[in-house]
Order: structure tokens, then C-alpha cells, then sequence
């Protein structure tokens, strides 16, 4: 699609809105998008310089910086306990914790960060999550996780659930397996480019107040995307790990 520019008015620097073009990288025959590693690279800079500004120099009573990420962290042992189950959820802490934060991250990166001020030879700088690439890869490992917890428990006996409660339930139940990682992926991709288009074709048009009320609920939506996706995840792992007819513990 070409610039985008409502009803003719004269369009704002910030207020640019460009779909479709990417900012490619070519190494040999493959084409990568560069600006999604580039803002994703930057996330994931942003939480490894969080992560050693909260723990060089630990305290026995937190304060701080070091009180916020011990409050994020009991945040996310809390939902992988929840959904998981208190004897099992322990290993996929870290790893529901990493889909949340780096999530939540690149969801406000998007909101708030002006990215429109760096020019790229083609495309822009948005939030990692505004592109399906990102989302889809989540999703993937969060596939990959489930199956892998599933069958690092109960061996080929997990293809057991296919056929449960009765056997007519298999092509239902593979039909389920393809369907999560698209509804995780689309999910969060469709909330977070149809964020960042409203907030720019506001700025576009009233550029001054009226964009600030939808901004702030924006960043609310993103948080709650990210703890959807990262409760979503947990819940398909304590499902695959789960024996039949028995339920969480914890529930």
C-alpha cells in the first residue's frame, strides 16, 4: 500500500502511516526483516539491561528497581502455578515469563518510543508485535512447548489424548492443535497493528488531545495482550501435561 494520507490534510512527521513495505535485509537468497529484528533486538536489550540493573546488587528487603522485578517475576510464578499446577510449573517459569515480559515489552516499545524519528531506507520502525512474523514465532514456540511438555511426561502416550474421551474425537483434536498457534498469533498481531493504526490516523487528524485518552488505553489493551498470550501459553502446557480426567490441582 502507498502513504497513507486521509482526506488529503497535510500529514504530521509522527503521523505517517506506511503498511506493507519492509526494510529488508538480503543475505544470500534470503530476505529478513530488518526492522523487526532491529526493535525486537532493542526489547530484548532493554530486559537483559533490566534484568542486571535488578540483580548486581540484591537485597535482603527489596527496593527499587529490584522490588519491580521481584514483583514481575511472583506475577508470573503465580499464572504458571495457576494454570500448570503447583508439583510441574516450576521448569516453565522462565519461560512464560520470557513470552510475558518480552511481550509486554515490544507492546509498549510500540506505544510509546516515537520509532517514526529513525528513517529507514524502506518501511518503519514499529513494535516487534505489529508484525505477524514475530507473532506467529511466538506462537510456534509456544506449540513447540506444549509438545514437548506433553511428551516429556507421558511418552507416546500422549497421542492418548487424541482419541479421548472417544476415538472420533482425533481429527477434532488435531484440527485443535493447528488452530492454537493461529488464534495466539493472529490475536496479538491484529491488537497490536490496529492499535498503532488508530493511534496514527488520530495524530493525523487531531493532533494534538484527542489521540491521548486512545494512547493510554492502548497501553492498557498491551499489557492485557501480553498476559493473555503468556496465560493462554501456560494453560496449553498444564493441558498437555495434564492426566486424563483429572484436573489441576490448583483449580
Amino acid at each position: 500500500m502507498e502513504m497513507l494520507n486521509v482526506l488529503n490534510v497535510p500529514h504530521f512527521f509522527l503521523a505517517e502511516l506506511e503498511v506493507g513495505k519492509q526494510f529488508y535485509w538480503h543475505i544470500g537468497n534470503l530476505e529478513l526483516h530488518g526492522q523487526v529484528f532491529l526493535t525486537s533486538w532493542f526489547v530484548i536489550g532493554l530486559l537483559v539491561i533490566a534484568s542486571v540493573l535488578a540483580t548486581r546488587n540484591i537485597q535482603m528487603v527489596p527496593a527499587g528497581f529490584q522490588n519491580l522485578m521481584e514483583y514481575a517475576l511472583e506475577f508470573v510464578r503465580d499464572l504458571a502455578k495457576t494454570q500448570i499446577g503447583e508439583k510441574e510449573y516450576r521448569p516453565w517459569v522462565p519461560f512464560i515469563g520470557t513470552l510475558f515480559l518480552f511481550i509486554f515489552a515490544s507492546n509498549w516499545a510500540g506505544a510509546l518510543i516515537p520509532w517514526k524519528l529513525v528513517h529507514l531506507p524502506e518501511g518503519e520502525l514499529a513494535a516487534p508485535t505489529s508484525d505477524i512474523n514475530t507473532t506467529v514465532a511466538l506462537a510456534l514456540l509456544t506449540s513447540l512447548a506444549y509438545f514437548y511438555a506433553g511428551f516429556s511426561k507421558k511418552g507416546l502416550g500422549y497421542f492418548g489424548n487424541y482419541v479421548q474421551p472417544v476415538p472420533f474425537m482425533l481429527p477434532f483434536k488435531i484440527i485443535e492443535d493447528f488452530t492454537k498457534p493461529l488464534s495466539l498469533s493472529f490475536r496479538l498481531f491484529g491488537n497490536i497493528l490496529a492499535d498503532e493504526l488508530v493511534v496514527g490516523v488520530l495524530v493525523l487528524l487531531v493532533p494534538l488531545f484527542i489521540p491521548l485518552p486512545v494512547m493510554a488505553l492502548g497501553l492498557f489493551t498491551s499489557a492485557i495482550q501480553a498476559l493473555i498470550f503468556a496465560t493462554l501459553a501456560a494453560a496449553y502446557i498444564g493441558e498437555a501435561m495434564e492426566d486424563h480426567g483429572e484436573g489441576h490441582e490448583e483449580h
